[in-house]
């Protein structure tokens, strides 16, 4: 009885030590996870850990995203993940999403898992048409898409109607054009065809470069309106703040680079931005909903510390990362070129395989042919030599008849002939005699002739059957071969032709050839590489330096501070390079309006929708993402802050 209550006691406690959790669904771009998570845990807890299953490095562009009544929200790292407002049920779902986006993708993104997933998300905002693509870059990132997915183009595997079950374009791009899946398919084809020797991180890189100069990459957009109570759009990217047209998502009105923002703050649904020159008044704005300010706020700190962190020396944990990632990038290379080169020698070896088979198969048809050509010499020589043996005794025959008739000839001229009429007749028969003796002796001449003849072709016969069998033995002497390991061929010596390899019968003239093959599995190839097991990565999410901007909630309000720093000297630096990066572009830029001149003639004006027509006044302008917003900067910030007062 004690032992039972004992047992019962220490399960009772037990019980009580155990965690309270629930489930999380996490959902990334191309997967879904589930993780049991304790009540206790924060927002960081829950990030850390998915970072870590994936392999992630680069925590600071991601975040776990949900969405509460309409709007957009993050989980907060220093707040328990369930004092969120997110749904109660279980289980509960997050979006592991990028948050904030690099301004220059090749430069900033290290890892390839975070390339990938970078990749994955921008690829469904064009295709959701979140982020405007013109036509022709639609087709360009198609085909970077296409090459990432299924690798080098062949045309015996990437057969007609192989996109057809793919997305691959915005539907606005494909009602835009009088132009049937096949048609493109094919323009598809034909630049997915030029990336060939392009791995998939590259192609995915390839794909971030494109697209990170669309106006709309990397922008969130939120209503709000100035003093005068104009509507109007706030753009947060990386680069800074941008004022928006609502019906103009393409072209800012006003840019203020992140360098010339102090302060941040807002109360309530009032925004207030402090710019860095002190002497230049603040400039406010309203938002719709407290909800979105707090989002409007978050996005601002981030993006402002990543604009700190990239004109800064890069952390220990980051030149790591890029150490490792240059060691790998060079390995893969030299993995791809020597793969490449055992690629090029098994084609080649393959080559020169079918040569020697084809060479082989041709010495077997002129060894045929020349076993025919010994049959039929050796028929014919049997023939002579039977019409020779003939003539011969047609010619002895002959010359008995010959010597019968002389007889005959002699007999009568002994038999004497009483009477004048009997010794003409019998001088007459003497005549027909010798002149029937004279035949016979030319017939036997021109017999033994022809015997001779004969006799002489039959030699000559027999010389061309020796010459004949001669050639045979000298073309299966070299026909006869043994294939390597390699998938080479090596010929054997006479020696081993004398041992079997070769027979022949002399008496048919029948020549045999045989050929000793390896077995099937020396014949297999040899593996070319062993893979390497993936380098685990410690995902651990790196701490924010220790003079990043702060902020502080005091009474209802809410602030953050930028500290004055020499962003001056640091101004537009990323602008720069985007021009630098545009002018070695140049090339693509041909690629793109040849292609845009090509469908240009299939386009419904009808269908047109009010992003397209005012990119095609951007583009006939010869206005970009980038040079626009120089533009715009250009101008004093005194002079942008009394403008955006006035709209």
């Amino acid at each position: 009885m004690a032992g039972a209550i004992a047992s019962r006691m220490s399960f009772s406690s037990l019980k009580r030590k155990q965690p309270k959790t629930f489930t999380v669904r996490i959902a990334t771009m191309d997967a879904e996870m589930e993780f049991s998570c304790e009540v206790k845990w924060k927002g960081k807890d829950l990030f850390d850990l998915v970072c870590r299953t994936l392999g992630l490095r680069e925590t600071w562009f991601f975040g776990l995203q949900y969405i509460i009544k309409d709007t957009v929200a993050w989980l907060k790292m220093d707040k328990k993940v369930l004092d969120h407002d997110v749904p109660t049920e279980e289980p509960v779902t997050f979006h592991f999403l990028a948050k904030f986006y690099p301004e220059n993708a090749e430069e900033e993104l290290v890892q390839e898992i975070t390339q990938h997933l970078f990749f994955l998300q921008v690829k469904k905002q064009i295709l959701d048409e979140k982020i405007y693509c013109p036509p022709e870059a639609s087709v360009l990132l198609a085909s970077y898409a296409v090459q990432a997915k299924y690798g080098d183009y062949d045309p015996n595997v990437h057969k007609r109607g192989f996109l057809a079950q793919e997305e691959l374009l915005p539907k606005r791009v494909i009602n835009l054009y009088q132009m049937t899946p096949e048609m493109w398919e094919e323009r598809i084809t034909a630049w997915y065809a030029e990336h060939r020797g392009r791995a998939r991180d590259e192609a995915e890189m390839e794909y971030l470069k494109i697209a990170q100069d669309l106006e709309m990459y990397g922008v969130n957009y939120f209503a709000i309106r100035n003093k005068k109570g104009t509507e109007l759009l706030l753009g947060v990217d990386a680069l800074g703040l941008h004022i928006y047209d609502p019906d103009n998502r393409l072209t800012p009105k006003i840019s203020f680079p992140w360098n010339e923002i102090r302060n941040i703050s807002y109360s309530d649904k009032e925004f207030t931005i402090k710019p860095l020159d002190k002497k230049i008044d603040v400039f406010k704005f309203n938002s719709s909903k407290l909800r979105v300010n707090k989002l409007i706020l978050q996005l601002c700190i981030g993006n402002h510390d990543l604009f700190m962190r990239r004109r800064k020396a890069d952390s220990l944990e980051v030149q790591q990362m890029k150490a490792q990632a240059r060691e790998e990038k060079a390995r893969k290379q030299m993995e791809r070129q020597r793969l490449a080169r055992e690629k090029q020698m098994r084609e080649e070896a393959e080559r020169k395989r079918d040569e020697l088979e084809r060479r082989l198969m041709q010495l077997k048809e002129e060894a045929t042919m020349a076993n025919e050509a010994l049959m039929r010499s050796e028929e014919t020589a049997d023939l002579l030599a039977e019409k020779a043996q003939i003539t011969e005794e047609e010619a002895k025959l002959l010359a008995q008849k010959a010597a019968e008739a002389e007889q005959e000839m002699q007999r009568i001229k002994a038999t004497a002939i009483r009477t004048e009429e009997e010794k003409r007749l019998m001088e007459q028969k003497v005549l027909e005699a010798e002149m029937l003796a004279l035949k016979m002796a030319e017939e036997s001449e021109r017999r033994a002739k022809e015997a001779d003849q004969l006799k002489q072709d039959l030699q000559e016969a027999r010389e061309s059957e020796r010459r004949a069998k001669q050639k045979l033995l000298e073309i299966t002497s070299k026909s006869s071969y043994t294939r390597s390991p390699k998938g080479t061929i090596e010929w054997k010596s006479k020696l081993e032709m004398e041992q079997g390899v070769l027979q022949a019968d002399p008496v048919l003239g029948v020549l045999t050839i045989s050929c000793v093959k390896r077995s099937p599995a020396e014949e297999q190839p040899h593996n070319l590489f062993s893979r390497k097991s993936e380098q685990s990565m410690n995902s651990s999410t790196t701490a924010l330096p220790t003079d990043l901007p702060s902020f502080n909630l005091i009474s209802e309000s809410l602030s953050f501070d930028f500290k004055d720093t020499d962003m001056k000297r640091l101004s537009m630096e990323i602008e720069k390079e985007k021009v630098e990066y545009m002018e070695k572009s140049k090339h693509l830029q041909e690629q793109l309006n040849e292609l845009k001149t090509e469908i240009e003639a299939l386009k419904l004006k009808e269908r047109e929708t009010a992003l397209d027509i005012l990119h095609n006044e951007n583009a006939s302008r010869g206005n970009s993402k980038h040079n626009t917003i120089k533009k715009l900067t250009l101008q004093s910030t005194k002079s942008r802050v009394a403008f955006f007062e006035e709209l």
